[in-house]
């Protein structure tokens, strides 16, 4: 139980991570910011908030479950990855905690959602808010892949968790957009700063989690590869 907590917190922080970094966090306030012309009031906003973040955590439940039980349901496979998983986890822990830091640069090419399309779903109301969280949600950036292939799946994989995992990633990316949410529910005069600030506060997450993917990496390849500790 005690290293399934250690992976739900992990989980929760991943996403809370991935929420606020530039290109996902410029996408969420970007996207509520669109529909929430259309709601007029503070609740519809707060409402079209909750929505967004529901789509965007339905897209993370259902590729994390239909990996990870394609993974499991081959016998050959889950014995596998049960004998190696360990070993596995050192370097990619250390490939990822690269990729935070900026160490190392990867090209992913996400395309995001034309001018007319998204005219359309702002017509829409808050329906449109949940077809914009599952849509961006489906738009990686490097960091947002990052995150969620080379950190969440290899832990959803281990603990056999494909609903539970991402479920807490899910939730995790929901905070910074729901407090998005309620500031452009009651002004938008605050908005400038507060992104500013979560932009300053980002970095600093992103490097103390790099740094700790680098140390568990280096300690977990020493201690099942190389077997030194």
């Amino acid at each position: 139980m005690s290293g399934l907590a250690v992976a739900a917190a992990s989980a929760l922080w991943f996403g809370i991570l991935t929420s606020v970094s530039p290109c996902p966090l410029a996408t969420n306030i970007t996207a509520i910011s669109f529909v929430s012309r259309r709601t007029g009031s503070p609740v519809g906003v707060l409402a079209s908030g909750l929505l967004y973040t529901v789509g965007r955590a339905i897209v993370y439940i259902a590729i994390a479950m239909l990996l990870v039980a394609s993974l499991l349901s081959a016998p050959t496979v889950s014995l596998t990855l049960q004998m190696w998983m360990n070993k596995l986890l050192g370097p990619v822990l250390i490939l990822v905690g690269m990729v935070m830091l900026g160490l190392l640069r990867i090209r992913f090419r996400g395309r995001g959602m034309s001018e007319q399309l998204q005219k359309r779903v702002e017509r829409w109301g808050l329906p449109g808010a949940l077809a914009l969280g599952i849509l961006f949600a489906l738009s990686f950036c490097p960091v947002s892949a990052t995150l969620f292939f080379g950190s969440l799946l290899p832990l959803a994989v281990k603990h056999e968790s494909g609903v539970l995992l991402p479920l807490l990633y899910g939730i995790g990316t929901a905070v910074p957009v729901v407090v998005f949410a309620v500031v452009l529910a009651f002004g938008t005069r605050w908005l400038g700063k507060l992104f500013e600030r979560v932009t300053q506060v980002e970095r600093w997450m992103r490097v103390i989690t790099g740094i700790v993917f680098l140390g568990v990496g280096i300690y977990m390849s020493l201690l099942y590869v190389y077997r030194v500790i």
